[in-house]
């Protein structure tokens, strides 16, 4: 039942030409060319109605019906004046006559000498295209009134969309600019499922750089991975020797009792429960629960983005918000298993913790961002209509599925005590004083440090993508760095969690999750020096949102690499203390 809600609210408003959907044609059939928006080259956010400048509006104003991730990522699709049927040529058609005003010269003036460039939509192929440029030698703005598409089709499908501005005329007070265009309909032997390849820079994904950093990630988890099974077969075997042989029957005086130190101490204490119960058991089933989603994300881009584009049309963005939802019972699930196991008692507000840490934070940061943009008047911001339906989707489907993932984790973890509780002390153990080398601070800043390097290549692909206005596509790529971040996170976090419990501390549940959250503490630092070094964004509305979009990124990174990483340590835990008998 949830899952049927949560597909009526994402799809009701998807479009229902049954054309536009099959991309299939009949001769002369009707092809409607949608304006999207306009904008600063450098400012991928900083987009504006199309028509917010002096164009030539339509005669009838039709909107395209949105999706809720098209509402997300600030699409207005209006259908434009220009008329284009399938396989009819057109000669140069006028459109209207604009004659400039003081406004409308000063609205086109900021725009070019702002380098904005324009998006339309036709058959859902994007045409991309300059408004006008400065002359070199006068430095006056001119504006491109003509268009000229050539469009390329292979049987009854649209295979190619191409435009040629023509020459430009100069924008002048009292100036009458006339805007025109020209179709031309070309055969082609190109597949129609072939026609996004050339939207694709292959060449900047598939560079060299991007195998050599996959080949030094590998290294990367081959070291920590032999690391972890060093400490895990010789480092640790002599400490299960000899809690599981009769001292007497040993011979090595390196065993006597009076010996014991460093991880075996803190056997009464490893179990006890981590202060702030429900808010870690909330972190742990929401990055959980961020884990499972980007996997399922990443792998259906993989396996679909040929067949339907998971890049185009904010596809990606309706996807992430559905398996939000639906995944939402493990998020539960997680967290419920943890609190009831460490004996909690308000498992209410664990619940309600878990259900609301990630999306009310990533709430309100995008509030915040949707009052810039108002102010900006920028599609930029997210309408109202969608706010609601997105709180509905998590109010009547993520909360109920993080409940019942919540009441199903009680009773597996009720279970399971009833099987074997752990032993804890009645009072703690005293922590012994520490070297300046073995802080808990440096515990945290250093684990995060190896996750990092072996994904700050796919950051700048990935930063690229986005902040550039590139597509993404290679998802093999991104899948495998995805586990290999996984992997290597769950390794380094367990030799730092090795270190933590042999200096005779036993606080290792929050130092794990801390020490490999702080991969996102890099990857904001990253994204500082990308900002300032990789980037030519401009102004107040572009550098809130650049750094508002990657504090809500990295805000998700750390709860998903932080939960990892204390899962790990924890499976690590419960193994080495399993073999030492506890009297």
């Amino acid at each position: 039942m949830y899952l049927a809600f949560a597909l009526l609210i994402l799809f009701c408003t998807v479009p229902s030409s049954a054309d536009e959907n099959d991309h299939k044609y009949h001769n002369f059939d009707p092809i409607p060319l949608w304006v999207n928006k306009v904008g600063p080259f450098r400012n991928p956010q900083e987009t504006y109605e199309y028509y917010s400048l002096p164009f030539c509006r339509p005669e009838k104003w039709t909107e395209k019906d949105e999706t809720l991730g098209e509402a997300l990522s600030g699409f207005e699709l209006v259908e434009s004046r220009m008329k284009i049927k399938f396989k009819e040529d057109l000669d140069r058609t006028p459109l209207c006559p604009i004659g400039l005003t003081a406004k409308d010269v000063d609205a086109f003036s900021r725009a070019v000498r702002s380098q904005y460039w324009f998006e339309f939509f036709f058959d859902d192929l994007p045409i991309w295209g300059w408004i006008g440029e400065v002359g070199e030698e006068d430095n006056m703005v001119y504006v491109y009134t003509t268009y000229d598409f050539t469009m390329k089709y292979n049987k009854d499908q649209v295979i190619e969309v191409k435009i040629d501005e023509g020459e430009p005329e100069p924008v002048l007070l009292g100036k009458i600019l006339e805007f025109s265009y020209s179709v031309k309909w070309e055969p082609t032997s190109e597949h129609f499922e072939e026609r996004f390849d050339k939207y694709l820079d292959n060449q900047f994904f598939e560079h060299q750089i991007h195998w050599f950093s996959i080949f030094n990630s590998c290294m990367i988890v081959v070291f920590l991975v032999t690391v972890v099974a060093m400490i895990l077969m010789r480092t640790l075997k002599k400490d299960f020797a000899k809690f599981n042989k009769d001292i007497d029957d040993l011979e090595d005086p390196a065993f006597a009792v009076g010996d014991e130190s460093g991880w075996k101490q803190v056997s009464g204490d490893v179990y006890r429960q981590p202060p702030y119960l429900a808010l870690f058991s909330a972190l742990i089933g929401a990055g959980t629960q961020l884990m499972v989603l980007v996997l399922c994300l990443v792998s259906l881009s993989l396996m679909f983005y040929h067949k339907h584009p998971f890049y185009r049309h904010g596809t990606i963005v309706t996807t992430f918000v559905a398996l939000y939802a639906v995944t939402a019972f493990v998020g539960g699930y997680v967290s419920g298993d943890y609190y009831k196991k460490n004996n909690g008692k308000d498992w209410v507000s664990a619940m309600v913790l878990t259900a609301s840490v990630f999306p009310v934070t990533i709430f309100a940061v995008s509030l915040s961002l949707n009052f810039i943009a108002i102010s900006y008047d920028s599609l930029a911001h997210i309408p109202f209509g969608t706010m609601v339906a997105v709180v509905l989707l998590w109010l009547f489907v993520a909360f109920p599925l993080t409940l019942c993932g919540t009441v199903a984790g009680r009773h597996m973890g009720a279970k399971a005590n009833r099987k074997s509780t752990p032993y804890v002390t009645p009072y703690p153990k005293a922590i012994p004083h520490k070297r300046p080398l073995q802080s808990l601070w440096l515990h945290i800043l250093c684990g995060g440090i190896l996750p990092f390097g072996s994904i700050w290549v796919e950051m700048y692909f990935v930063f690229t993508a986005f902040w550039q206005s590139k597509y993404y596509y290679v998802f093999g790529f991104l899948l495998l760095v995805y586990l290999i971040l996984l992997i290597v996170t769950v390794c380094s976090t367990i030799i730092s969690t090795y270190f933590l419990l042999n200096s005779e501390d036993y606080r290792w549940q929050w130092v794990s999750f801390a020490s490999s959250a702080s991969t996102a503490l890099y990857v904001y630092l990253y994204a500082i020096y990308y900002f300032f070094y990789r980037t030519k964004m401009t102004g107040f509305f572009q550098t809130m949102f650049y750094f508002g979009y990657m504090g809500m990124f990295c805000f998700g990174l750390a709860l998903l690499t932080g939960a990892v990483g204390f899962l790990g340590s924890r499976l690590f835990v419960k193994r080495i203390f399993n073999y030492i008998h506890v009297d």
